[in-house]
């Protein structure tokens, strides 16, 4: 099968070439998805039957800057616009469409996590970009399938840290880090999304799917586990609070656990943290 992409040199993306190119042909659209015309007549005229759309703006903050732009501002044009453009075309060319979308959906209100049957709530710019995001594409009528991920990381990528990667060099380097107790997670290591895509994909599903880690943990809790796991010193690191540590920047809901019951019974095993770690030692 070939698979027209967009964003595939991002931290996801890439990985997701790497470990899935002996199974499909990837394209690679370098297209700016603002532009309706380019990025429709790109999809229009591929001969991939299946196109993946991972291009967004997805820096929380930067976007929560955009937001006094409202439309104007490049958070809407990349995650509503472009992804409107995609939908569209799909709909017309009769492609299925896979859109990477995101836990900041939520408002992290839920005492027990969220289900993909759960409504969303975006209390950023961010999450509410990529919410209409996935309303456009719910909107048009061909197969589409919305995968929600979260805190994505994996073991090298020189563009971009992940926030694991970030506090094992820190930590590596036994510079002390203020690190949050009441925000919950669900950190997902790349090479599982890449291979419950590749399930997905085969098994036909469509709708929407949490395609995250199968451990809630606060950032707080994660770093004493990268200790634990990774042998560092666990003194440096400190407590804080989100109000303190978000003041002045985008909202962050507390617990933004996603629930991925409905993978795991189709057979699709993500890693706890804990177990994305020890992989990270292996690779």
């Amino acid at each position: 099968m070939k698979i027209l992409g967009t964003g595939l040199s991002g931290l996801v993306g890439s990985r997701i070439v790497e470990l899935l190119k002996d199974k499909y042909e990837f394209d690679s659209s370098t297209e700016d998805i603002t532009d309706k015309n380019a990025i429709q007549n790109r999809i229009r005229n591929s001969d991939a039957s299946l196109v993946l759309h991972l291009a967004a703006k997805a820096d929380v903050d930067g976007c929560e800057e955009d937001k006094e732009l409202g439309q104007e501002g490049d958070a809407w044009k990349i995650n509503v616009v472009g992804t409107q453009n995609i939908a569209e075309v799909c709909s017309q060319a009769n492609k299925k469409l896979i859109y990477i979308s995101t836990d900041f959906v939520f408002d992290g209100e839920s005492k027990e996590g969220y289900s993909e049957e759960d409504t969303p709530n975006p209390i950023n710019w961010y999450g509410k970009t990529k919410y209409e995001g996935e309303k456009a594409i719910q909107a048009s009528t061909f197969d589409f399938l919305i995968a929600r991920i979260a805190y994505p990381y994996r073991v090298n990528f020189p563009l971009k840290k992940d926030f694991a990667r970030g506090l094992i060099e820190r930590l590596k380097n036994g510079q002390p880090l203020s690190m949050i107790t009441n925000h919950v997670m669900t950190p997902t290591f790349v090479d599982d999304i890449a291979n419950a895509l590749n399930l997905l994909v085969e098994k036909k599903e469509k709708g929407i799917f949490h395609v995250v880690g199968s451990q809630q943990i606060s950032p707080y809790d994660a770093a004493i586990l990268i200790c634990d796991v990774l042998g560092f010193d666990k003194s440096k690191i400190s407590k804080t609070t989100r109000e303190e540590f978000f003041k002045g920047r985008a909202s962050r809901g507390f617990n933004l656990y996603l629930k991925n019951d409905k993978i795991r019974k189709l057979g699709i095993n993500m890693r706890t943290f804990e177990e994305g770690l020890k992989e990270i030692i292996n690779q």
